[in-house]
């Protein structure tokens, strides 16, 4: 944890200092803002897939399974297809980020309420649903981009995958409480998250109201998750390539060490990630793809470990 930290904090201090020029006054404001949206994004991944995992008790998934990428998506092709791109840019970043932050949370509402509010509460099933879920999303906004115009599409495009450029600094505010608020009210749970971890029958043995505490941390890791797509777009394997690799650095089963370890590996990934992006590549690539490409790695070896055992 102590070289994490250290870590952490070279790549913030090279994020802010490598190669800057010019009046100091306007650069470390301004490369103040993109590090705080890069910690904010990688702190609220990490968490909500940790927490995520340990309450279905399976490494290879993610909160992404449940749709809300696939979601994000149809917003934004429906937005640029009902009221075209240049209405779009003029709507309020805030008014925007809050009505898709909204529209996640009632979707994972109204799936939590139909398949845990009765006497069957599968939790199996409820990721069944939103594989399901997740698949409509998508084919529906694939119509849509098809019939959408092909230059409202290539702006569209923009839109669509995850970018740690254009962060709005407008947003980060309201953002940085509603996950702070998160993270706090998880960090009164460890104990019970680490009985979660056990397994169901062990839970519930040892007192775990199981279902209940279940449904309110998926509840919270949806609101982590809303939260950053809404910010940057959505992010498939950034948690499953950080939690794994807190899972081998710090071999422990506490959630006191794997909560805040994968958050810092996050940040060590995305701010010295975008470091070496812009300090030395110069732009060649985008962060997102290279994220996507090593989580997709990682998600291909522990499906081939895990058909191996």
């Amino acid at each position: 944890m102590t070289a994490l930290g250290a870590l952490s904090l070279v790549a913030a201090a090279l994020f802010m200092t490598l190669e800057a020029r010019g009046n100091w006054s306007f650069v470390l404001p301004f490369r103040a803002t993109k590090l705080a949206g890069l910690v904010l994004v990688a702190v609220a991944v990490a968490v909500a897939t940790v927490v995520f995992q340990t309450i279905t008790r399976n490494r290879i998934l993610t909160p992404g399974i449940m749709g809300f990428g696939a979601l994000y998506v149809l917003i934004q092709t429906v937005l640029v297809f009902g009221l075209g791109s240049a209405r779009v840019a003029g709507i309020d970043p805030r008014a925007l980020f809050a009505a898709e932050v909204a529209l996640m949370l009632v979707f994972a509402g109204l799936l939590f309420r139909a398949l845990f509010g009765g006497s069957t509460r599968s939790l199996h099933l409820l990721l069944l649903v939103g594989i399901v879920c997740g698949t409509l999303f998508a084919s529906i906004a694939g119509l849509l981009q098809r019939l959408i115009d092909p230059g409202e599409f290539l702006i569209l495009q923009d839109r669509l995958f995850a970018s740690f450029n254009g962060i709005d600094d407008t947003l980060l505010g309201t953002a940085a409480i509603v996950v702070a608020a998160v993270c706090a009210v998880l960090w009164r749970w460890l104990p019970v998250l680490d009985v979660l971890a056990l397994g169901r029958e062990h839970a519930i043995a040892l007192g775990v109201a199981q279902d209940r505490m279940v449904a309110l941390a998926l509840g919270l890791v949806t609101i982590l998750v809303a939260v950053s797509t809404a910010l940057v777009g959505p992010i498939a394997f950034l948690g499953l390539l950080v939690a794994n690799l807190a899972y081998m650095l710090l071999p422990t089963a506490r959630h006191a060490v794997l909560l805040p370890g994968a958050a810092l590996i996050a940040v060590i990934c995305l701010v010295g990630g975008q470091t070496l992006l812009e300090r030395v590549l110069s732009y060649d690539t985008v962060l997102a793809v290279v994220i996507e490409f090593a989580g997709g790695l990682v998600f291909l070896l522990l499906v081939i470990k895990g058909a191996t055992r």
